[in-house]
């Protein structure tokens, strides 16, 4: 049988018990590793983080903590290359996306090291500026935050085992809270691999840092009212996370960042030939194909002019073509697999209920898949459908609703000069994590960007002018906020050192100014 990976809990690695669950090479087929959290006395785990990791981490400084991320960021670095090799036999991704991932994490992890420089040595935050209570300004309020006494768990999705981890545990560890990283089954290996490499080194206290790994059941009963809960994934877990006990009845914190179907929009105006038209088919066709498409912001809907759609269908497809899809290993191959066969298939479902709606543009199927058994990798060609018309952008609901997560985006044309019914698609989405605006007149495209910042977590707007600049639509930056309203889940992460505030619990401090001065 193959290695069962060790969980780390109460400052020990411990296995599950019993076979555990196999986890796949998604091109190869091969069985890699197996997780188990079974037989683990989960409420001893959160109980140590909870007393042993939370109280050694709040006796430091924020600067002293960021330290500890610096250091881990160094350990992580040694130990690239190992995580390449895992991410590509485990979640079948080339090189490129797999940088996306490990990289993308260890960044995050590096600047939060730098951010928590810049707090010094103190142990809470204060919060403005103190507002005198009476006509004499001696007795005032003052805001404080304070680490929560508690733990953070964090229940991951499969896509990002790397950037998953770190973008939510560099701020929780640097504000003081202890964490309990429980990451996806499917894509487990790179987590604890992390995990283990940090933990190893010594880097952080006992119970700071945790690894659970296998089933998540039981894991929501341990938390108590000063704990926090952050998950990625599905609208329906979410629901289910939001109607546990431990949320309804003991207020437990919860950060939600769930489905999101994005979308991409070229303003009214633009001629053929425009350079706004170029960059917008070049993101939407990276967007559509790095990870495969399984990016919580990538790019699902496209909205174009009606008189453009022809145009940016056919430039579309003709990009969309030249991308070699199969196994991740060969050099020539710029577009892996899905993570697993269910997701294979989930997609593939997903497209049969998008087209019943729509027409194929660019049919994902005639790829030839490069050193890859059909029958075996669970490849998806890249996928581009229409709704052929404005008026069939109103009828189809089904685009507008629906997030098939792999490699797949509709082409959504609006009326002609007609902004606001761009923008009233848009809204369809019920709430999305980021939206991105193509165009050359900067004045329309700052009210472009006002007019979604209200349903969006993050606007990403392109000019000509900062093409060689812009980070991408799908590539989420600590420096910004991610998450997003309503459909997105209504969370907030990352934004700097704005992540802190979810680990941080705010209270009032009403004294004299001179006890204030003492803050």
């Amino acid at each position: 049988m193959t290695e069962l990976l060790a969980n780390y809990v109460c400052g020990q690695w411990q296995t599950g018990t019993g076979a555990g669950t196999p986890l796949y090479d998604p091109v190869l087929g091969q069985e890699l590793v197996r997780v188990s959290s079974a037989g683990l006395d989960l409420a001893a785990a959160f109980q140590f983080a909870r007393d042993t990791g939370g109280a050694a981490l709040r006796a430091l400084t924020y600067a002293q903590r960021a330290a500890m991320l610096g250091a881990a960021v160094k350990v992580l670095q040694s130990h690239r290359d190992a995580y390449y090799d895992i991410s590509v036999a485990n979640s079948g991704t080339v090189k490129n996306d797999t940088a996306v991932d490990v990289d993308g994490g260890i960044y995050t992890l590096s600047t939060y090291a730098k951010l928590g420089e810049s707090l010094g040595d103190r142990r809470w935050l204060l919060d403005g500026e103190a507002a005198r209570l009476a006509k004499d300004p001696l007795f005032q309020s003052q805001h404080l935050l304070s680490p929560t006494r508690g733990v953070a768990l964090f229940i991951n999705a499969f896509n990002f085992p790397s950037w998953g981890l770190w973008e939510k545990a560099a701020p929780a560890l640097l504000s003081g809270v202890p964490v309990i990283i429980k990451p996806a089954t499917t894509t487990a290996w790179l987590t604890q691999r992390m995990v283990q490499d940090v933990v190893n080194a010594g880097i952080f206290p006992a119970g700071a840092l945790s690894v659970i790994c296998g089933s998540s059941a039981g894991l929501m009963d341990q938390l108590q009212p000063f704990d926090v809960v952050s998950f990625t994934g599905s609208a329906q877990t979410a629901a289910v996370i939001r109607s546990h006990p431990a949320v309804t009845q003991h207020s437990v914190r919860v950060n939600i960042e769930a489905d999101s179907v994005n979308s991409a929009l070229l303003l009214p105006g633009e001629a053929l030939g425009s350079e706004a038209i170029d960059l917008l088919v070049k993101e939407v066709a990276r967007e559509m194909t790095v990870k495969s498409g399984q990016k919580c912001t990538a790019i699902r809907r496209v909205l174009v002019p009606q008189s453009l759609y022809n145009h940016v269908a056919q430039a579309l497809s003709a990009r969309l073509s030249k991308t070699t899809v199969g196994n991740p290993r060969i050099e020539s191959v710029r577009m892996g697999s899905v993570v697993n066969r269910e997701q294979f298939v989930t997609v593939q479902q997903g497209l049969a209920y998008l087209q019943a709606q729509t027409e194929v543009l660019h049919d994902g199927a005639q790829h030839t898949l490069v050193d890859a058994d059909p029958a075996v990798a669970c490849c998806v060609g890249p996928t581009l459908l229409g709704t052929r018309n404005a008026s069939g952008s109103d009828a189809s609901d089904r685009v507008h609703d629906t997030e098939v997560f792999g490699p797949v985006a509709t082409l959504v044309p609006y009326r002609d000069q007609d902004l606001n019914h761009a923008l009233q698609l848009i809204r369809r989405g019920q709430g999305s994590l980021v939206a991105s605006v193509y165009g050359t007149d900067h004045g329309a495209l700052a009210r472009a960007a006002s007019e979604l910042a209200d349903s969006h977590g993050r606007v990403h707007v392109i000019s000509p002018d900062v093409a060689a600049l812009q980070t991408g639509h799908g590539n989420v930056m600590p420096q910004s906020l991610h998450g997003g309203p309503g459909r997105a889940g209504g969370g907030e992460e990352l934004g700097g050192l704005r992540a802190l505030g979810f680990y941080h619990r705010r209270s009032a401090v009403q004294a004299s100014t001179q006890v204030l001065s003492q803050l």
